[in-house]
């Protein structure tokens, strides 16, 4: 049994990777694909767009609304709970797993982002990725155009104020915002 691991492997386990790997370009197609064909669809084609979710994402729970465009990179590697909506232009770049719990509503433009890259220019250039896990409690929002970073993970019943850039873990029952997103007011 070897001791190397697969491109998939390595993105799973937060190690440098290519993305150029033929199983991970295949994943990303058929994400493409679905994305597609979703983004296609009509108002008066809810039973399809759930169906083509559904088949998208690696877990989505029953009632879900979510408003093309939409867009993702693999989609089977987001989890997500009951009653999710998301507006228009949401994006979730699903690198390493990306899970979100019940009750969540992204306003429109949020961006979820498992995906990064070596700082160090010489690695960067030679192709290598990095991802992390994302986790996004219960009963969260998040405000239009809110950035979601590699590695975050927001608590339960947490509002993200509009325009933030969340680089660091969000406890929960708070209200956060800003760039670099902090708490600004505590629920409890």
């Amino acid at each position: 049994m070897s001791d190397l691991k697969t491109e998939k492997e390595k993105m799973f386990a937060g190690e440098l990777y290519l993305a150029s790997d033929p199983e991970l370009v295949i994943e990303r197609k058929n994400a493409r694909r679905l994305t597609r064909l979703f983004n296609q669809t009509t108002e008066e084609e809810e039973d399809k767009r759930k169906e083509i979710l559904h088949e998208l994402f690696g877990k989505l729970g029953p009632n879900v609304e979510i408003e093309p465009p939409f867009y993702c990179d693999y989609g089977k590697y987001t989890f997500a709970g009951d009653h999710l909506y998301m507006n228009f232009g949401c994006v979730i770049l699903d690198c390493n797993e990306v899970h979100i719990g019940d009750h969540v509503m992204f306003a429109p433009y949020v961006q979820i982002c498992a995906a990064y890259h070596p700082t160090d220019a010489k690695i960067r250039t030679s192709g290598p990725e990095l991802a992390a896990p994302i986790h996004i409690g219960n009963n969260v929002w998040l405000g239009a155009g809110v950035i979601v970073c590699p590695g975050v993970t927001i608590g339960d019943n947490t509002t993200i104020g509009a325009g933030s850039v969340v680089v660091k873990d969000i406890p929960a029952n708070v209200v956060a915002a800003g760039n670099p997103c902090r708490v600004i007011k505590s629920l409890k």
